[in-house]
């Protein structure tokens, strides 16, 4: 065939008919404009917040829709039409630099939000976000009333639940640090309080511990665990200080299920979806080891143990002698 006008005019009609029926009409016959299940209409500041969100240009960097082939931290619920019914413009976005935000409303506490948008760094130190300080602190609240927002009624139910369990963490924190500690340890199932450390104490495991810590919890939690990391100030009630734990009754597998399924109401996240086990046990017990001075690795109850692993645990000391070089 050779490419003379007539083919060019033609051809370029065909293409522009098959992108028109694919991209506008089918879209516009087949989706539904029925309000999903969790649809509810949004409230003023709510508005307000999706004003600031598209000004910004948020939607460059998030989505907000989960497809059936997704796996992150969004992906809870398939996302369907009629969740965006409302929305004019629609911020689906299609950039996953960020984490999905399709059900973002409830999955941290307000005060998390507020540190996050100052500097995204002090609660996820390796974030590549951008610092959103200049909007004001009046600016940013409207802006996490629309985050917090994302989800409608489940976002409802997890941001109920957000409060619900901060009025009791604030009341612990505030009764003093052996009355949170405890209700910490209250929180936890008790197979969980008796388990100990299953991995054992090696220079090796410690530093995976080290890096991890660096990664996820030096911003609230300080780099000598003391609570006292930069977050620390938009944060209420404050992060943990790991060294009062010491002689407080604490075993590794407090310590994982805490990191694990994260403390609700406080800016303690769950890490559940992002760190695999090993990595859990391993910052757990760099915690237990550096910050809080004891660590129950590799204690009993004690099951089959691993191909890879040392005859028993090193004495610590030597341990260390080993990291430093001597």
């Amino acid at each position: 065939m050779k490419i003379n006008l007539p083919v060019i005019i033609f051809g370029g009609l065909i293409i522009f008919a098959s992108v028109l029926f694919v991209s506008v009409i089918l879209p516009w016959t087949t989706i539904s404009e029925q309000p999903s299940e969790i649809f509810r209409p949004r409230t003023s500041i709510e508005s307000l917040g999706r004003e600031l969100y598209i000004k910004n240009g948020c939607t460059f960097c998030h989505t907000q829709f989960v497809r059936p082939i997704d796996w992150d931290l969004g992906a809870e619920r398939v996302a369907l039409s009629g969740d965006y019914v409302q929305d004019r413009p629609h911020l689906i976005g299609t950039e996953r630099t960020g984490p999905d935000l399709s059900q973002e409303g409830g999955e941290h506490p307000d005060d998390w939000h507020l540190a996050h948008f100052n500097n995204p760094r002090l609660v996820r130190p390796e974030s590549i976000m951008p610092s959103w300080q200049f909007l004001g602190e009046k600016n940013i609240r409207v802006l996490i009333a629309y985050k917090q927002s994302l989800g409608f009624k489940m976002a409802d139910f997890r941001v109920q639940r957000q409060k619900k369990w901060k009025e009791q963490a604030v009341k612990a924190f505030e009764a003093g640090p052996d009355e949170n500690i405890q209700w910490l340890h209250q929180m936890v199932p008790e197979p969980w309080r008796k388990l100990p450390n299953p991995y054992p104490t090696t220079a090796a495991g410690l530093a995976r511990g080290h890096r991890i810590y660096q990664s996820n919890c030096i911003g609230c939690h300080g780099p000598i665990g003391d609570g006292m990391g930069p977050a620390e100030p938009f944060l209420y009630p404050p992060p943990l200080n790991f060294t009062l734990l010491n002689q407080r009754g604490i075993s590794g597998g407090i310590l994982y299920f805490q990191i694990m399924n994260g403390v609700t109401g406080t800016a303690m996240p769950y890490f559940k979806k992002e760190l695999e086990s090993t990595k859990i046990w391993e910052v757990g017990n760099y915690v237990a080891v550096y910050f809080i001075g004891q660590s129950d690795a590799r204690g009993q109850p004690r099951g089959i143990e691993a191909s890879y692993e040392p005859p028993d645990n090193e004495p610590l000391s030597k341990v260390f002698r080993r990291e430093k070089g001597k």
